[in-house]
């Protein structure tokens, strides 16, 4: 039988890139669904990020804890604009000192991974992506920069080239690393040359109601940022002709709603309540972007939604595709990121009236192997092997003197 430090350690760091109210997605419902599971087994992490926004802000789940913080944090805008100091990021974050942790978990889409580690401890990261922007997404970022426009375009990528030379090498540290989807998996492979296991994030399915009547309106529901192609998604619509609702907020609005046709309607940002009605009632829920996971789509299928979505990326670990004939199909993948591709497999919904075939009882039932108590069984299962693992190399490490020849006492 394994005593509790062998199932668990009491001195635990937790690692996330920046804890602030301007970023609150995916990632870090990570964090906070990982906290929640080391309390309730009795050890409180240690928090430590790049900046601290939101210890000291009412109503934040981390109001009055203690984070460690790099020196960004004292830096002008540090703490509202951390993201402008990406040259020092890599250096900042091996500023922070973890040496009282016998356990580092790091939640990593940028730097968080490259704590400073020392071989007595055991490092964990759960990678959300390797930096898209330094990798295979660098020339469509270069593409949108404003920097770039004005010249320093070769400034910026002799950064980005620091930058992943930085990122394979931080990934050595790692004693573990696990995946979001087989798709943030291959990519850690083909970058850093590391294997990683998979282990989807939580999403919080109870959110949302699967048994309303469906509208024969479509949703579309994400940031309007460049990378999630809401621009396809609304001229796909516009040559349809069919109603659809684009939900979020981001610099790509203005350009939409001057793309935006008769049966596009841009509703901006709306509360949680909102988001749950539309998901509940929308007759498919539509997503161009490629995705190394994907929380929209899930939540989508938690309401009861078939999701119209690109077939590559993290949408192929959660979207169950109607037309490869499987068994309770969740949605449509169409193969290509074009609004010809988008447009088949609208037209193919509609036409055939396949909507009808959908059961949102049994989309609801897929989207719950998604829910939060489903990471945290299968997180802390792995957090138990790795760490017992390690118990039992160091305990062999200690027990087994070097031997060194020519040395005479």
């Amino acid at each position: 039988m394994p005593s509790a430090s062998d199932q668990f350690p009491q001195r635990i760091a937790l690692v996330h890139e920046w804890f602030s109210p301007r970023s609150v997605g995916g990632a870090e419902r990570v964090v906070e669904t990982i906290d929640s599971l080391l309390q309730s087994r009795g050890c409180e992490p240690q928090l430590a990020a790049l900046i601290d926004a939101e210890s000291c802000r009412s109503g934040s789940w981390l109001q009055g804890r203690s984070v460690l913080t790099s020196p960004i944090q004292g830096l002008p805008w540090g703490r509202s604009h951390v993201q402008q100091y990406l040259p020092l990021l890599p250096f900042a974050v091996e500023q922070i000192d973890l040496g009282a942790a016998e356990l580092v978990i790091s939640s990593s889409h940028l730097v968080a991974k490259g704590v400073l580690t020392g071989p007595e401890q055991l490092h964990i990261s759960y990678v959300h992506t390797p930096v898209r922007y330094a990798w295979d997404q660098m020339h469509a970022y270069l593409q949108r920069s404003a920097l770039a426009r004005r010249g320093l375009g070769p400034l910026i990528r002799w950064q980005l080239h620091a930058l992943r030379q930085w990122d394979q090498l931080s990934a050595q540290r790692v004693d573990h690393l696990i995946a979001n989807s087989r798709f943030t998996a291959r990519r850690i492979r083909k970058y850093w040359g590391r294997e990683a296991s998979v282990i989807h994030p939580p999403v919080e399915v109870n959110r949302f109601r699967w048994d309303a009547a469906r509208d024969d309106v479509y949703l579309c529901l994400c940031r309007l940022v460049p990378y999630k192609r809401v621009d396809l998604v609304v001229e796909a619509f516009n040559r349809l002709g069919l109603p659809l609702l684009v939900v979020g907020d981001g610099p790509e609005r203005a350009r939409l709603e001057a793309l935006a046709g008769p049966t596009v309607t841009l509703l901006g940002r709306q509360s949680g309540p909102q988001v749950e009605e539309l998901m509940s009632r929308c007759r498919g829920f539509v997503y161009a972007g490629l995705e190394d996971f994907g929380i929209a789509p899930v939540e989508a299928m938690a309401a009861g939604a078939p999701v119209i979505g690109l077939g590559r990326g993290g949408l192929l670990d959660t979207v169950r595709c109607a037309a490869a004939g499987v068994r309770e199909p969740t949605g449509v993948l169409f193969p290509e990121q074009t609004v010809e591709s988008l447009v088949q497999a609208v037209e193919w919904f509609e036409q055939g009236r396949i909507w009808r075939s959908f059961d949102s009882e049994a989309i609801r039932q897929w989207a719950e192997r998604f829910r939060p108590e489903a990471f945290a069984a299968r997180f802390e299962s792995a957090l138990q092997a790795a760490w017992q693992a390690h118990r039992r190399g160091c305990d062999v490490a200690a027990s087994d003197p070097a031997e060194m020849p020519g040395l005479r006492l």
